[in-house]
C-alpha cells in the first residue's frame, strides 16, 4: 500500500540549487528509513542519503557538503536540498522507504529527472 511520489526535479545550470521532494502515503504504521538513489544515463542506480527515523544522515562522497536530506513526518514528505550542483549529478532521482519488518512498508517512487548543465 505504501506509495512514494518524486518531484522538483527539472534543469539547472551548475553551481544552482535544486530541491527534490518525495510525498509518501498507504503508510500509516510503518517506520521508515527513507532514502534517495539516482541512475546516471548508461550507469547503475546508486546510493546518495539516508535519513533514519531519528534524524540522523549519511551521504555518500559525491554528494557530502553539497546535498542536505530531511524529513517532515507531519508532511510525510522526504526532501533533497542539493547545492553547488554539478553536471555529474545529472540523473534520474529515486526516493525509497526501507521497513525490514514490513513488505508492505517498502517502495520505491517512479523518479524524478534532474539535468545538471555545464
Amino acid at each position: 500500500q505504501v506509495q512514494l511520489m518524486e518531484s522538483g526535479g527539472g534543469s539547472v545550470q551548475a553551481g544552482e540549487s535544486l530541491t527534490l521532494s518525495c510525498v509518501v502515503s498507504g503508510h500509516s504504521y510503518c517506520r521508515h528509513d527513507m532514502s534517495w538513489y539516482r541512475q546516471a544515463p548508461g550507469k547503475e542506480r546508486e546510493f546518495v542519503s539516508v535519513i533514519f527515523e531519528s534524524g540522523r544522515a549519511m551521504y555518500a562522497d559525491p554528494v557530502k557538503g553539497r546535498f542536505t536530506i530531511s524529513r517532515d513526518d507531519a508532511k510525510n514528505t522526504l526532501y533533497l536540498q542539493m547545492n553547488s550542483t554539478k553536471p555529474d549529478d545529472t540523473a534520474t532521482y529515486y526516493c525509497h522507504a526501507a521497513d525490514p519488518y514490513s513488505s508492505n512498508c517498502n517502495g520505491w517512487g517512479q523518479g524524478t529527472q534532474v539535468t545538471v548543465s555545464s
